[in-house]
């Protein structure tokens, strides 16, 4: 840990992060998904909800995966590549839409589309996780060219 330094300040720098720091939440969030499906601890995935509510109302410091990691995980491997904010914060908006309506599916008795739903997300999460593919970051740049704006990262900090 001696001598790590960040280009980035991972809760003041908002408009880019290290690239591992979402990936890192899509494995968590995946994974935490996919148990809530296979044990039908269906109680999770408010929760997971919850968590992106208060992530994307309050900040990282709110994401308990985002956390971890740049507490525990990036001091002691380095910071990854820096890239644009806006698509993961776009994905995980989606990931709460979906979750939130997974829950009110549960909540309602309609359990076969909260599980779906909820396959869903760990799906995508995952496939996130493993292969760096973030359909949400994608369905993003997407939106932004079909109003007419393609999508242009913001200036990432050169490496020190």
């Amino acid at each position: 840990m001696t001598g790590f330094t960040r280009t980035a300040h991972p809760y003041r720098d908002l408009e880019v992060i290290d690239e591992r720091g979402p990936r890192t939440n899509q494995a968590v969030v995946g994974t935490l998904s996919l148990v809530a499906l296979l044990t039908g601890s269906w109680w999770i995935v408010p929760l997971l909800a919850l968590q992106f509510a208060l992530g994307l109302s309050f900040g990282r410091r709110w994401c308990l995966a985002c956390v971890a990691y740049f507490e525990l995980i990036q001091p002691r491997f380095g910071e990854g590549p820096l890239e644009d904010s806006r698509p993961p914060r776009a994905a995980n908006v989606v990931g709460l839409v979906v979750l939130g309506s997974a829950s009110i599916a549960y909540a309602s008795g309609l359990h076969t589309l909260g599980a779906a739903l909820g396959l869903l997300v760990a799906a995508l999460a995952l496939l996130a996780a493993v292969t760096g593919f973030c359909t949400g970051c994608e369905a993003y740049k997407l939106g932004c060219l079909l109003r007419g704006r393609p999508f242009v990262s913001c200036p990432i900090p050169p490496r020190a």
